[in-house]
């Protein structure tokens, strides 16, 4: 019989030797189970209905059916599947589209095994994790003057402003960040609306991205 606590996961990548190197890489750890292997969305979307899985590891781009369509038909579906994004690159339109989609991750695939595998983890219990590698629209000296202003714009936030873009980088919705914090779902809208223009992004997924890569958020704005 199965242990509750072991995660399921399905794989899908039109690459054979990729779809194989993760399955080995995800073997060697005990609460982590590879349950069956797509090489197409189509696939994908059969295997879904098939299997249930817990987690979709899903290439971004494969021949046919694409990563971010899949995705898209796949969480219609089965919303309750965790889809993380795999890719050789971190393009910004590509990551946004994928996120947009329903992916709650997006990682490349030179992500060392402990990595993937913790981002699994994290992933399967409602978390949001991205690439350290996504790219961020700013570079040298620009883009250190621009993460010196928003470091400082976050510092400047208020206690629950902080809470709220924390929870941001948890996954949770407006609905779910109002009852963790016990306010009113307008309250917890306004403060997220507030936390997108002081960041001066258009969306979750950038604010998201953002304070990853910044390490904007510490363990005491939980």
């Amino acid at each position: 019989m199965q242990p509750e606590n072991v995660i399921r996961i399905l794989l899908a990548d039109d690459h054979m030797v990729v779809r194989k190197g993760l399955h080995h890489v995800l073997a060697t750890a005990p609460d982590l189970e590879v349950i069956d292997e797509a090489e197409s969305g189509e696939e994908a979307l059969y295997l879904c209905q098939k299997h249930k899985p817990d987690v979709l590891l899903m290439d971004v781009q494969m021949d046919g059916l694409g990563g971010i369509e899949a995705t898209r038909l796949v969480l219609q579906h089965h919303p309750a599947v965790r889809v993380i994004g795999l890719s050789t690159f971190a393009d910004p339109g590509v990551v946004s589209d994928m996120m947009s989609a329903g992916a709650k991750g997006y990682l490349l695939k030179d992500v060392s095994a402990n990595e993937l595998a913790d981002a699994i983890r994290r992933i399967h219990v409602g978390e949001i994790v991205l690439s350290s590698a996504v790219p961020y629209p700013a570079s040298g000296v620009e883009k250190t003057v621009a993460d010196s202003s928003i470091t400082e714009t976050v510092m400047a936030m208020g206690v629950q402003q902080k809470r709220v873009l924390a929870l941001l980088t948890k996954g949770l919705t407006n609905p779910e960040i109002a009852a963790h914090m016990k306010v009113s779902l307008p309250t917890a809208r306004y403060h997220v609306s507030a936390i997108l223009q002081k960041l001066d992004v258009s969306n979750r997924v950038e604010v998201v991205a953002m304070a990853i890569r910044l390490g904007l958020i510490s363990e005491d704005d939980f």
